[in-house]
Protein backbone atom coordinates (compact mmCIF):
# COMPACT_ATOMS: atom_id res chain seq x y z
CA UNK A 1 0.00 0.00 0.00
CA UNK A 2 1.30 3.19 -0.77
CA UNK A 3 1.48 6.14 1.98
CA UNK A 4 3.50 8.80 3.44
CA UNK A 5 4.74 9.70 6.89
CA UNK A 6 3.27 13.04 7.82
CA UNK A 7 5.21 15.14 10.46
CA UNK A 8 2.28 16.91 12.35
CA UNK A 9 4.18 19.61 14.04
CA UNK A 10 3.00 21.45 17.39
CA UNK A 11 1.87 25.45 16.54
CA UNK A 12 3.93 26.54 19.94
CA UNK A 13 1.55 29.09 21.81
CA UNK A 14 1.48 32.88 23.23
CA UNK A 15 1.96 31.56 26.58
CA UNK A 16 5.51 29.96 25.70
CA UNK A 17 7.77 30.14 29.18
CA UNK A 18 10.71 28.83 31.10
CA UNK A 19 8.48 27.40 33.91
CA UNK A 20 10.69 24.77 35.52
CA UNK A 21 7.65 22.62 35.61
CA UNK A 22 9.56 19.21 34.49
CA UNK A 23 10.52 17.35 37.10
CA UNK A 24 13.59 14.87 35.30
CA UNK A 25 14.56 17.30 32.22
CA UNK A 26 17.16 18.83 32.72
CA UNK A 27 16.66 21.93 30.56
CA UNK A 28 13.17 22.96 31.67
CA UNK A 29 15.17 23.03 35.34
CA UNK A 30 18.09 24.81 34.52
CA UNK A 31 16.57 27.61 32.71
CA UNK A 32 13.28 27.82 35.26
CA UNK A 33 12.58 31.78 34.84
CA UNK A 34 14.79 32.81 32.44
CA UNK A 35 13.30 35.16 29.55
CA UNK A 36 12.07 33.33 27.13
CA UNK A 37 10.43 34.56 23.32
CA UNK A 38 7.24 33.15 22.16
CA UNK A 39 7.47 34.97 18.77
CA UNK A 40 10.91 33.58 18.01
CA UNK A 41 10.12 30.42 19.41
CA UNK A 42 6.65 30.37 17.01
CA UNK A 43 8.81 31.03 14.21
CA UNK A 44 11.56 29.01 14.91
CA UNK A 45 8.98 26.43 14.82
CA UNK A 46 7.21 27.04 11.11
CA UNK A 47 10.27 27.81 9.78
CA UNK A 48 11.81 24.28 10.29
CA UNK A 49 7.95 23.28 9.32
CA UNK A 50 9.18 25.30 5.93
CA UNK A 51 12.35 23.34 5.57
CA UNK A 52 10.43 20.24 5.53
CA UNK A 53 7.81 20.95 3.34
CA UNK A 54 10.59 22.28 0.66
CA UNK A 55 12.29 19.37 0.28
CA UNK A 56 9.09 17.79 -0.55
CA UNK A 57 7.47 15.95 2.40
CA UNK A 58 3.90 16.73 3.50
CA UNK A 59 3.86 18.76 6.78
CA UNK A 60 1.20 19.22 8.88
CA UNK A 61 0.40 21.54 11.89
CA UNK A 62 -1.61 20.84 15.47
CA UNK A 63 -2.85 24.23 16.88
CA UNK A 64 -1.84 25.07 20.54
CA UNK A 65 -4.24 24.78 23.40
CA UNK A 66 -6.63 27.54 25.19
CA UNK A 67 -4.42 28.88 27.88
CA UNK A 68 -4.30 29.70 30.42
CA UNK A 69 -6.95 26.44 31.50
CA UNK A 70 -9.25 28.77 33.59
CA UNK A 71 -10.67 25.11 34.42
CA UNK A 72 -7.77 24.22 36.67
CA UNK A 73 -8.14 27.27 38.17
CA UNK A 74 -11.06 26.78 39.01
CA UNK A 75 -11.09 23.55 40.11
CA UNK A 76 -9.04 24.54 42.58
CA UNK A 77 -11.37 27.13 43.99
CA UNK A 78 -10.45 30.55 42.36
CA UNK A 79 -13.95 31.51 41.17
CA UNK A 80 -15.38 35.47 39.73
CA UNK A 81 -14.33 37.08 36.25
CA UNK A 82 -11.26 36.12 34.34
CA UNK A 83 -9.44 38.86 35.99
CA UNK A 84 -10.08 38.01 39.55
CA UNK A 85 -9.44 34.29 38.93
CA UNK A 86 -5.44 35.51 37.49
CA UNK A 87 -5.29 37.89 40.28
CA UNK A 88 -6.21 35.72 42.78
CA UNK A 89 -4.03 32.31 41.91
CA UNK A 90 -1.39 34.58 41.57
CA UNK A 91 -1.46 36.14 44.85
CA UNK A 92 -2.35 32.78 46.35
CA UNK A 93 -0.63 30.07 44.41
CA UNK A 94 1.39 31.43 41.63
CA UNK A 95 2.57 27.82 40.76
CA UNK A 96 -0.32 26.85 39.52
CA UNK A 97 -0.87 30.13 37.59
CA UNK A 98 2.28 28.92 36.04
CA UNK A 99 1.02 25.34 35.63
CA UNK A 100 -2.50 26.55 34.00
CA UNK A 101 -0.69 28.39 31.73
CA UNK A 102 1.88 26.21 30.17
CA UNK A 103 2.62 25.79 26.54
CA UNK A 104 3.94 22.36 26.78
CA UNK A 105 1.30 20.74 24.41
CA UNK A 106 3.88 22.53 21.39
CA UNK A 107 6.05 19.03 21.96
CA UNK A 108 3.17 17.20 20.10
CA UNK A 109 5.24 13.83 19.98
CA UNK A 110 3.70 14.00 23.85
CA UNK A 111 0.17 14.45 21.81
CA UNK A 112 -0.98 10.82 20.96
CA UNK A 113 0.52 7.40 19.88
CA UNK A 114 0.00 6.92 15.91
CA UNK A 115 -0.59 3.42 14.52
CA UNK A 116 -0.91 3.24 10.74
CA UNK A 117 -3.65 1.60 9.30
CA UNK A 118 -0.85 -1.00 7.50
CA UNK A 119 -0.98 -2.60 10.78
CA UNK A 120 -4.12 -1.99 12.50
CA UNK A 121 -6.99 -4.95 12.61
CA UNK A 122 -9.94 -2.71 11.22
CA UNK A 123 -7.25 -1.01 8.38
CA UNK A 124 -7.83 2.59 10.07
CA UNK A 125 -5.56 4.81 11.46
CA UNK A 126 -5.62 4.49 15.32
CA UNK A 127 -4.59 7.61 17.42
CA UNK A 128 -4.80 7.57 21.23
CA UNK A 129 -4.68 10.80 22.92
CA UNK A 130 -1.92 10.44 25.89
CA UNK A 131 -3.01 11.11 29.42
CA UNK A 132 0.96 12.51 30.48
CA UNK A 133 -0.96 12.07 34.30
CA UNK A 134 3.03 12.01 35.83
CA UNK A 135 3.21 16.23 35.41
CA UNK A 136 0.98 18.54 36.53
CA UNK A 137 1.07 20.72 33.68
CA UNK A 138 0.63 17.88 31.29
CA UNK A 139 -1.96 16.23 32.59
CA UNK A 140 -4.13 19.25 31.49
CA UNK A 141 -4.13 18.64 27.53
CA UNK A 142 -5.42 15.50 26.92
CA UNK A 143 -8.90 17.16 26.57
CA UNK A 144 -8.25 19.44 24.55
CA UNK A 145 -5.84 17.39 22.23
CA UNK A 146 -8.26 14.85 21.80
CA UNK A 147 -10.96 17.10 20.60
CA UNK A 148 -7.94 18.68 18.20
CA UNK A 149 -7.00 15.20 17.00
CA UNK A 150 -11.24 15.02 16.64
CA UNK A 151 -11.58 17.90 14.52
CA UNK A 152 -8.69 16.82 12.45
CA UNK A 153 -9.26 12.62 11.66
CA UNK A 154 -13.42 12.96 12.54
CA UNK A 155 -13.80 10.75 10.09
CA UNK A 156 -14.91 7.26 11.10
CA UNK A 157 -14.35 5.20 8.36
CA UNK A 158 -10.63 5.99 8.10
CA UNK A 159 -9.44 6.67 11.86
CA UNK A 160 -10.12 6.07 14.86
CA UNK A 161 -9.83 8.83 17.48
CA UNK A 162 -9.29 7.05 21.47
CA UNK A 163 -9.37 9.35 24.87
CA UNK A 164 -6.58 9.11 27.26
CA UNK A 165 -6.44 5.94 30.07
CA UNK A 166 -7.00 6.73 32.77
CA UNK A 167 -5.67 9.02 34.99
CA UNK A 168 -3.75 6.97 37.09
CA UNK A 169 -0.14 6.06 37.77
CA UNK A 170 -0.90 2.40 36.72
CA UNK A 171 -1.40 3.79 33.40
CA UNK A 172 1.11 6.64 32.71
CA UNK A 173 1.38 7.03 28.82
CA UNK A 174 3.68 9.43 27.49
CA UNK A 175 2.44 8.76 23.86
CA UNK A 176 4.61 8.54 20.84
CA UNK A 177 7.89 9.77 22.39
CA UNK A 178 8.12 6.15 23.97
CA UNK A 179 7.13 4.93 20.83
CA UNK A 180 9.20 3.80 17.56
CA UNK A 181 7.42 2.74 14.50
CA UNK A 182 9.95 0.29 12.39
CA UNK A 183 9.16 -1.10 8.32
CA UNK A 184 10.45 -1.62 5.09
CA UNK A 185 8.58 1.16 3.58
CA UNK A 186 6.03 3.56 5.25
CA UNK A 187 2.95 1.71 3.75
CA UNK A 188 3.58 -1.76 4.40
CA UNK A 189 2.99 -3.69 7.76
CA UNK A 190 5.39 -3.20 10.10
CA UNK A 191 6.68 -3.62 13.54
CA UNK A 192 5.41 -1.04 16.60
CA UNK A 193 8.10 -0.48 19.58
CA UNK A 194 7.02 0.66 22.95
CA UNK A 195 9.34 1.61 25.38
CA UNK A 196 8.51 1.71 29.10
CA UNK A 197 9.96 2.59 32.08
CA UNK A 198 8.26 1.08 34.75
CA UNK A 199 5.47 -1.87 35.62
CA UNK A 200 2.19 -1.02 37.08
CA UNK A 201 2.42 -0.32 40.78
CA UNK A 202 6.06 0.04 41.11
CA UNK A 203 7.95 2.71 42.62
CA UNK A 204 11.22 3.71 41.26
CA UNK A 205 14.19 6.07 42.78
CA UNK A 206 15.78 9.28 41.10
CA UNK A 207 13.82 11.13 38.02
CA UNK A 208 10.24 9.55 37.50
CA UNK A 209 9.79 6.64 34.97
CA UNK A 210 6.63 8.77 32.92
CA UNK A 211 5.41 5.63 31.35
CA UNK A 212 3.93 2.28 32.48
CA UNK A 213 4.14 -1.14 30.29
CA UNK A 214 0.71 -1.54 31.15
CA UNK A 215 -0.15 1.68 29.43
CA UNK A 216 1.32 0.85 26.44
CA UNK A 217 0.23 -2.79 26.69
CA UNK A 218 -3.67 -0.94 26.90
CA UNK A 219 -2.59 1.35 23.33
CA UNK A 220 -1.74 -2.01 21.73
CA UNK A 221 -4.52 -3.58 22.25
CA UNK A 222 -6.92 -0.64 21.77
CA UNK A 223 -5.33 -0.40 17.84
CA UNK A 224 -5.82 -3.90 17.48
CA UNK A 225 -2.21 -4.15 16.82
CA UNK A 226 -1.05 -7.89 16.01
CA UNK A 227 1.30 -9.21 18.79
CA UNK A 228 3.52 -10.74 17.11
CA UNK A 229 4.89 -7.41 15.67
CA UNK A 230 4.91 -5.52 18.77
CA UNK A 231 7.56 -5.05 21.10
CA UNK A 232 7.78 -3.96 24.70
CA UNK A 233 11.14 -3.22 25.85
CA UNK A 234 12.39 -1.56 28.99
CA UNK A 235 14.22 2.35 28.95
CA UNK A 236 17.37 2.02 31.11
CA UNK A 237 17.42 2.87 34.74
CA UNK A 238 20.76 5.33 33.96
CA UNK A 239 19.09 6.94 31.39
CA UNK A 240 16.31 7.99 33.10
CA UNK A 241 18.19 9.37 36.23
CA UNK A 242 20.62 11.17 33.21
CA UNK A 243 17.80 13.24 32.02
CA UNK A 244 16.03 10.90 29.15
CA UNK A 245 12.76 11.37 30.46
CA UNK A 246 11.18 9.91 27.42
CA UNK A 247 12.76 7.47 24.86
CA UNK A 248 13.18 9.99 22.20
CA UNK A 249 15.58 11.64 24.62
CA UNK A 250 18.40 8.50 23.47
CA UNK A 251 16.40 6.90 20.44
CA UNK A 252 14.78 7.71 17.12
CA UNK A 253 13.60 5.31 14.27
CA UNK A 254 12.69 5.12 10.65
CA UNK A 255 11.58 2.45 8.11
CA UNK A 256 14.10 -0.05 8.66
CA UNK A 257 16.52 1.74 11.05
CA UNK A 258 17.13 2.44 14.91
CA UNK A 259 19.43 4.93 16.01
CA UNK A 260 19.91 4.70 19.39
CA UNK A 261 22.41 5.50 22.40
CA UNK A 262 23.93 2.13 24.08
CA UNK A 263 22.69 3.04 27.25
CA UNK A 264 18.94 3.64 25.80
CA UNK A 265 17.63 -0.21 27.11
CA UNK A 266 17.72 -2.18 29.93
CA UNK A 267 18.53 -5.11 27.86
CA UNK A 268 19.79 -4.29 24.58
CA UNK A 269 20.41 -7.70 22.85
CA UNK A 270 17.25 -8.31 24.23
CA UNK A 271 15.22 -5.72 22.48
CA UNK A 272 17.13 -6.05 19.28
CA UNK A 273 16.77 -9.86 19.22
CA UNK A 274 12.53 -9.46 19.84
CA UNK A 275 12.71 -6.49 17.19
CA UNK A 276 14.17 -8.80 14.78
CA UNK A 277 11.53 -11.58 15.32
CA UNK A 278 9.12 -9.30 14.89
CA UNK A 279 10.70 -8.26 11.96
CA UNK A 280 10.93 -11.62 10.07
CA UNK A 281 9.50 -12.15 6.86
CA UNK A 282 8.71 -8.33 7.00
CA UNK A 283 12.59 -6.65 6.43
CA UNK A 284 15.40 -6.55 7.78
CA UNK A 285 16.32 -4.40 10.82
CA UNK A 286 18.95 -2.36 10.98
CA UNK A 287 20.48 -1.02 14.24
CA UNK A 288 22.61 2.02 14.65
CA UNK A 289 24.10 2.30 18.14
CA UNK A 290 26.10 4.92 19.14
CA UNK A 291 28.75 3.69 22.08
CA UNK A 292 29.25 5.41 25.13
CA UNK A 293 33.00 5.66 24.08
CA UNK A 294 32.20 7.91 21.34
CA UNK A 295 29.12 9.84 23.00
CA UNK A 296 28.57 9.87 26.67
CA UNK A 297 25.28 9.86 27.88
CA UNK A 298 25.37 13.27 29.29
CA UNK A 299 26.31 14.80 25.65
CA UNK A 300 23.71 12.82 23.93
CA UNK A 301 21.22 14.32 26.55
CA UNK A 302 22.92 17.79 26.87
CA UNK A 303 22.92 17.78 22.71
CA UNK A 304 19.76 15.92 21.97
CA UNK A 305 21.06 13.93 19.43
CA UNK A 306 18.53 11.24 19.43
CA UNK A 307 15.95 13.73 19.58
CA UNK A 308 16.11 14.77 16.38
CA UNK A 309 14.02 13.54 12.94
CA UNK A 310 15.14 10.65 10.93
CA UNK A 311 13.57 11.19 7.79
CA UNK A 312 13.09 9.52 4.40
CA UNK A 313 13.92 12.35 2.24
CA UNK A 314 12.73 12.33 -1.43
CA UNK A 315 15.09 11.87 -3.83
CA UNK A 316 18.07 10.61 -1.10
CA UNK A 317 18.94 7.06 -0.86
CA UNK A 318 19.62 7.40 2.65
CA UNK A 319 18.16 8.58 5.82
CA UNK A 320 18.42 11.92 6.53
CA UNK A 321 18.78 13.22 10.36
CA UNK A 322 17.52 16.71 11.32
CA UNK A 323 19.01 17.57 14.31
CA UNK A 324 19.20 20.57 16.47
CA UNK A 325 22.08 22.99 16.08
CA UNK A 326 22.97 22.16 19.90
CA UNK A 327 24.58 18.55 18.00
CA UNK A 328 26.69 20.82 15.65
CA UNK A 329 27.74 22.98 18.85
CA UNK A 330 28.74 19.85 20.97
CA UNK A 331 31.98 18.52 19.67
CA UNK A 332 31.04 14.68 20.82
CA UNK A 333 28.27 14.66 18.57
CA UNK A 334 29.58 16.46 15.75
CA UNK A 335 32.36 14.57 15.39
CA UNK A 336 30.29 11.26 15.55
CA UNK A 337 27.34 12.96 12.77
CA UNK A 338 30.82 13.26 10.83
CA UNK A 339 31.81 10.18 11.01
CA UNK A 340 28.40 8.54 11.03
CA UNK A 341 27.34 9.96 7.25
CA UNK A 342 30.84 9.50 5.73
CA UNK A 343 30.25 5.98 6.19
CA UNK A 344 28.04 3.30 3.75
CA UNK A 345 25.13 3.09 7.10
CA UNK A 346 21.63 3.85 6.43
CA UNK A 347 21.76 7.92 7.38
CA UNK A 348 23.55 9.53 4.52
CA UNK A 349 23.20 13.48 5.58
CA UNK A 350 22.53 15.03 8.78
CA UNK A 351 20.63 18.51 8.42
CA UNK A 352 20.64 21.17 11.43
CA UNK A 353 18.08 23.14 12.38
CA UNK A 354 17.77 26.16 15.42
CA UNK A 355 15.06 25.55 17.34
CA UNK A 356 16.79 26.99 20.62
CA UNK A 357 14.02 28.68 22.26
CA UNK A 358 12.31 24.84 22.36
CA UNK A 359 15.43 23.56 22.92
CA UNK A 360 15.92 25.66 26.13
CA UNK A 361 13.09 23.76 27.58
CA UNK A 362 13.59 20.72 26.96
CA UNK A 363 12.49 19.68 23.47
CA UNK A 364 13.96 19.23 20.17
CA UNK A 365 12.59 18.54 16.45
CA UNK A 366 11.69 15.09 17.42
CA UNK A 367 9.07 16.31 20.02
CA UNK A 368 8.07 19.26 18.09
CA UNK A 369 6.17 16.80 15.93
CA UNK A 370 3.61 13.58 15.95
CA UNK A 371 4.48 11.22 12.67
CA UNK A 372 1.34 9.89 10.81
CA UNK A 373 1.77 7.80 8.37
CA UNK A 374 -1.31 8.21 6.09
CA UNK A 375 -2.49 6.87 2.97
CA UNK A 376 -3.61 9.34 -0.49
CA UNK A 377 -7.47 8.33 1.40
CA UNK A 378 -6.74 8.88 4.29
CA UNK A 379 -4.68 12.41 3.30
CA UNK A 380 -7.89 13.17 1.54
CA UNK A 381 -10.27 12.42 4.12
CA UNK A 382 -8.51 14.54 7.11
CA UNK A 383 -8.95 18.18 7.88
CA UNK A 384 -6.83 20.22 5.30
CA UNK A 385 -6.33 23.05 6.97
CA UNK A 386 -3.73 21.72 8.90
CA UNK A 387 -1.86 20.34 6.15
CA UNK A 388 0.48 22.99 4.94
CA UNK A 389 1.80 24.63 2.29
CA UNK A 390 4.01 28.11 1.95
CA UNK A 391 1.41 30.74 1.78
CA UNK A 392 -0.26 28.74 5.00
CA UNK A 393 3.06 29.18 6.51
CA UNK A 394 3.28 32.91 5.92
CA UNK A 395 0.07 33.71 6.82
CA UNK A 396 0.56 31.91 10.59
CA UNK A 397 3.83 33.82 10.78
CA UNK A 398 1.78 37.13 9.83
CA UNK A 399 -0.38 36.51 12.66
CA UNK A 400 2.33 35.58 15.36
CA UNK A 401 4.55 38.62 14.27
CA UNK A 402 1.41 40.79 15.39
CA UNK A 403 0.28 38.99 18.09
CA UNK A 404 2.98 37.19 20.23
CA UNK A 405 5.17 38.58 22.78
CA UNK A 406 8.92 38.74 22.22
CA UNK A 407 9.75 38.90 25.92
CA UNK A 408 8.11 36.60 28.63
CA UNK A 409 9.22 35.65 32.07
CA UNK A 410 7.40 33.80 34.30
CA UNK A 411 6.32 36.59 36.63
CA UNK A 412 4.47 38.23 33.11
CA UNK A 413 1.71 35.76 33.59
CA UNK A 414 0.01 37.57 36.92
CA UNK A 415 -1.15 40.49 34.41
CA UNK A 416 -4.53 40.05 33.95
CA UNK A 417 -4.60 41.11 30.38
CA UNK A 418 -2.15 38.19 28.88
CA UNK A 419 -5.07 36.27 28.78
CA UNK A 420 -7.25 38.54 26.58
CA UNK A 421 -3.55 38.14 24.75
CA UNK A 422 -3.26 35.21 24.61
CA UNK A 423 -7.21 33.87 23.40
CA UNK A 424 -7.35 36.62 20.58
CA UNK A 425 -4.08 35.15 19.12
CA UNK A 426 -4.88 31.70 19.42
CA UNK A 427 -8.61 32.48 17.46
CA UNK A 428 -6.41 34.46 14.86
CA UNK A 429 -4.53 31.36 14.67
CA UNK A 430 -7.78 28.96 14.56
CA UNK A 431 -9.03 31.03 11.97
CA UNK A 432 -5.53 30.34 9.39
CA UNK A 433 -5.96 26.67 9.99
CA UNK A 434 -10.16 26.48 9.52
CA UNK A 435 -10.38 25.16 13.20
CA UNK A 436 -12.26 28.05 14.28
CA UNK A 437 -14.77 25.24 16.27
CA UNK A 438 -12.00 25.19 18.47
CA UNK A 439 -12.04 28.52 19.88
Amino acid sequence: MSAVEVNFDGLIGPSHNYGGLSDGNLASARNSGDVSNPREAALQGLEKMRTLLKAGLVQGILPALPRPNFDLLASAGFGGSDRQIIERAAAQAPRLLKVAYSASSMWTANAATVSPSADTQDGRLHLTAANLSTMLHRSLEHPDTTASLQAIFGDDRHFAVHAALPMHADFADEGAANHVRLCGSHGDAGVELFVYGREAGESTAGFPARQTRLAAESVARGHGLASERTVFARQSVAAINAGAFHNDVVCVGAVDTLFFHEAAFEDTAGTLASLRRAAEGLFELKPVMVPASKVSLEDAIRSYLFNSQLLVMPGEDRLVLVAPTEVQDTESTRAYCDRLVSGNGPIGRVEYVDVRQSMRNGGGPACLRLRVVMTDAELAACHQGVLLNEARIDALQAVIRSTYRDRLVPDDLVDPTFADECRLAREALLAVLELEELA
